[in-house]
């Protein structure tokens, strides 16, 4: 993804639709932190639009935390954002602080997979966006549907490789949306054989 460096040497991305358009959102760069790009998050978006107000979501692999941060910036209710990384997790409290946005998130300093394993409650939607060299968007969504944690009607987005995308486990999910940039692959997946298609 292309961000902006910030002046203190970390980096920066911006929150492109809602409430808080335009905010900051600084962290620290470092391995395996990529966060999604603007023009993606534009199309993402636009394809969740209908189904984020009032929605409770679940940002798998938090780092920045742009995904989570944009969702609640247009609506959702609420966001649990899973990041392992404790720098990370740090800063991300820290910008939803800066947000005035504590109330509507709550910030585990977790591994998702193990996390997932413990999970108890539902989501509407859930970003699933890993390292792509880690090869845990797979176990994450098949631990998804498993534990049946996606609500009915819920969508999951998914971001992989294009030059080595990581599988669906098409028992548990229908694709409602594909798209690429550059080496990222991201689509829209909701459970499989049910009616909840995003409208058009």
């Amino acid at each position: 993804m292309r961000h902006r460096r910030a002046s203190s040497g970390g980096s920066e991305v911006r929150v492109i639709g809602g409430n808080w358009r335009g905010r900051k959102i600084r962290f620290a760069a470092h391995d395996g932190l990529r966060p999604t790009g603007d023009r993606v998050r534009e199309t993402l978006f636009n394809w969740l639009g209908p189904h984020l107000r009032g929605s409770r979501c679940l940002d798998l692999f938090a780092g920045s935390g742009a995904l989570g941060i944009e969702a609640l910036s247009r609506g959702a209710l609420h966001c649990d954002f899973i990041e392992q990384d404790l720098g990370a997790a740090r800063t991300l409290e820290q910008n939803l602080i800066a947000l005035d946005a504590v109330q509507h998130a709550s910030v585990h300093k977790a591994d998702a997979l193990e996390w997932l394993a413990g999970a108890r409650e539902g989501w509407d939607i859930v970003f699933i966006d890993p390292p792509f060299s880690a090869a845990l968007g797979l176990p994450s969504l098949e631990a998804l549907a498993g534990r049946g944690l996606l609500r009915d009607g819920g969508h999951v987005y998914f971001e992989t490789s294009r030059s080595s995308p990581e599988p669906i486990p098409t028992a548990h999910y229908d694709t409602f949306r594909e798209k690429t940039a550059g080496d990222v692959l991201f689509r829209l997946l909701g459970l499989a054989h049910r009616d909840n298609h995003p409208a058009s």
